[in-house]
Order: C-alpha cells, then structure tokens, then sequence
C-alpha cells in the first residue's frame, strides 16, 4: 500500500545535463508544504521511456500522489503521457476538446496549428483535463488505480505553475488533502560552524512538531524550524517559543531570519543609527559593495567605495603607507586597518570597512595560503582588523563571498553595541 505523501518526478534530459535549473521541483515543494501534503521523495528521469517507466513503478509502490513536470510537448522526446498511459495498460485517446483548443491558440497567434501538435491532445482513457491557459499541452488528472493520483503538468515554469494554482490546488482540497499546511521559519546564522551550531541545540533536533533542522550554505548557517497545523497562525503559534529559545541559545551569531541578509540587516542598523559606511576592497573586487547596493535604499547609508586591487592604489587614493605594505604585504591586518581608515577619511564616512586577502586559486604560500583574509572597520571608537582563514580547498568564488559577508558580520556586531 503506498504511503499518503506526495512524489515529484521531473522529466526532461536536461535537467540531468544540468542545463536547466529544476525550479519546478522547488515550486511544486513549497507548494506542497504550504498545503501541508506530506512529500517524501523527489525523481529527476531523462527523456528514456523504458527508465521513465521504472521511476512511475516505484513511485506508484510508495506514494499515493505523482506530481509530473516536463515531457509532455510535440516532440518525438516528449513521452510522460504515453509512457503514463503505458505504464497503468490504458490505451491513449484523442480528445476533441484539447485539439480545438490548441487550434484556437494558433489562431490568436495567426499561425496554424502543426500536425505535431495533434499529439497533444492524446490522453489516457478515463483522465480529466488539467487545462493549460497559457500553453499548448493540457495536463491530466487520472486516478489510474485505488488509492492512486497523478498530475501532470508541462515543464515551462508559467505554464506549470498557473495551472498548479487555478486548477490542482482546488482539486487536491475536494480530495481532501490540504486540511492541515506546514509552516516553516528559517533562522540566519553567521561567524558559527554548522556542527557547533548543531551541537548547542542538539536537544532541539530530535522533536517532532514543530522540527528544527540545520543546514549551511556558502558558509552560512541556517535553522530551517516547520510547524504542522490547522492554519498558518496555529503554526506560528508553534514555532514562537522554539525560536525564541534558539536565539537565546545562539546569541549574536544569528543575525536575521527569513528573507533577511547580512547586508539588509547591516543596512537596518546603519539607517537606525543615522550613521554612513564608505568601503575599500580588494580580493573582492566590488563584492561587497554590490552586496550592500542589491538592497533598496541603500543609497541612505552607504556612500561609495574603492577597489584597491593593485598596491599603488592603495597608496593613492586610501593613504596605505608603502612602507608598510613592503614590510608586511598587502595581505596584512595593519594594511586592511589602514584601508578602512583611509576610506573613511576620504569619504567623510562614519565607518570604514575593508577587506584585503588571496582569494586563490593561486598566489598563496606557507606564511601567508589561499584563503588568508583581512578585514578593516574603522569608526568612532578606533580601528581594528580580524583575521579569516578560509582554507585550502574554497573556490575563488567562496572566498570572495565569504570575505564580504564576514566584513558585514564584524560591522553589525560592532553596530549592535555602537
């Protein structure tokens, strides 16, 4: 007997390739939560009709609703419906109502419909129609055994997703899914590894409404925290107190929740306090600065930068003194303190924030490797520098990213006590 939850098998050689993002599977995902459906496995198959049938198989033997995407256009390659069909010994049916539709589409369009199109309006015996307002390629909703649903929709985001939203969600309610949603709350971490973190509210991690769950990401650290209830408010309700006792747990290192970034919240600081930030990068080339201007209105607080990327820059235009970089180098705490006083001086800032570091691949040595990066806060109370050693094994891309996050983390801590 299959189990009561949810299954999304994406379809599409493609998205195997990895030319594709699977944005569907995430759609479908959230949707799923927020209905409160269990959803317990997600199935990437390619355009294979003998592997197709496999993935339908398994699915058909632990789940109790197949969620489809992809696979359903004109095309030779295109096979979810008939592998479907195929699949359950059911015999497709050209439906004279898909075919005018589909014709009545060309025909806006002022052109006329392919023969090739004409595949489209084959279904399996005894499905309904998902329409497609959007699109060319109907979906089905078909019940091919007891116990059993499918759902299909075509794999162009739009298309999938407004037919998820006029059409499959009203339907998944009449059958009775979606009396209960499962609301979820991401708390934001920064300047804590995800096992220490996981180690301070190990107590949390086993219980089971609401569950807390941990998770990191370009060295960011996040407490994923889902509650099942009646109603979104019940499921707040929920999540509160636990919330409340993980931040207490975790203290400064988590900084914001949700949609927050280090940089929206740093920008909340700075715009409370009445107080500007000038900044002066160079592994990172214009990271932070394109950090902190992504979000609105920043223009109130931050007033503008330099990439320092070459050492004579340095000396020009933020008062670095060359002797200084001769004897310590650029990648030095002294250098980064002296950038971020001398973006601060030349820009009449509040604060002055810099990073200088070797973000890789190359030009590490044993003194000083890949992954070694200073950051500068000058401000009202002086000026310091904070050491980051990312490690041997980062990506360019990590580094520079993490630099810039790290810079923001040490200012909204210093901001927090200003």
């Amino acid at each position: 007997m299959a189990e009561p939850g949810a299954e999304i098998l994406c379809v599409g050689t493609e998205l195997l390739l990895g030319d594709i993002q699977n944005t569907n599977a995430r759609f479908l995902a959230q949707q799923l939560a927020q209905l409160g459906i269990p959803h317990y496995f997600q199935t990437v198959v390619g355009d294979n009709r003998e592997r197709l049938k496999q993935a339908i198989a398994i699915a058909a033997e632990r789940s109790s609703l197949l969620l489809f995407t992809g696979g359903l256009g004109p095309t030779p390659d295109d096979l979810t419906t008939e592998t479907i069909a195929e699949s359950f010994g059911v015999p497709l049916v050209e439906r004279p109502e898909v075919v005018d539709d589909i014709a009545a589409k060309f025909a806006l369009r002022g052109r006329q419909m392919s023969p090739s199109n004409r595949k489209q309006a084959l279904l399996p015996l005894g499905a309904d129609i998902l329409p497609n307002p959007s699109g060319t390629a109907p979906g089905i909703i078909w019940q091919p055994q007891p116990g059993l649903i499918l759902l299909t929709f075509p794999g162009v985001p739009s298309e999938m997703q407004l037919m998820w939203q006029e059409t499959a969600i009203p339907f998944l309610q009449r059958q009775g899914w979606g009396r209960e949603i499962i609301y979820s709350r991401t708390l934001r971490f920064w300047g804590i590894a995800e096992s220490t973190l996981a180690e301070k509210v190990a107590s949390f991690l086993d219980q089971h409404n609401p569950t807390v769950a941990p998770y990191a990401n370009h060295g960011e650290v996040k407490l994923r925290i889902s509650a099942r209830a009646a109603s979104e408010v019940a499921a707040r309700a929920l999540i509160e107190p636990v919330e409340q006792q993980l931040r207490q747990i975790a203290g400064l290192d988590c900084y914001g929740a949700d949609e927050d970034s280090l940089a929206s919240v740093v920008g909340g600081l700075l715009r409370s306090s009445q107080t500007t930030l000038g900044v002066a990068e160079s592994c990172t080339g214009g990271g932070l600065g394109e950090l902190l201007t992504a979000i609105p209105g920043s223009s109130a607080y931050f007033l503008g930068g330099v990439i320092a990327y070459d050492n004579q820059v340095k000396v020009r235009l933020l008062n670095v003194a060359a002797d200084l970089l001769a004897q310590q180098g650029a990648v030095s705490g002294i250098v980064a303190e002296q950038m971020a006083q001398g973006i601060r001086s030349q820009l009449g800032t509040t604060w002055g924030l810099s990073i200088t570091g070797i973000a890789g691949p190359d030009g590490g040595s044993d003194v000083k490797p890949v992954g070694l990066v200073y950051v500068g806060l000058a401000g009202p109370y002086g000026v310091e520098s904070f050491e980051h050693r990312f490690g041997l094994g980062r990506s360019r891309e990590w580094i520079r990213r993490a630099s810039a996050c790290s810079a923001l983390d040490h200012l909204r801590r210093k901001l927090l006590f200003a």
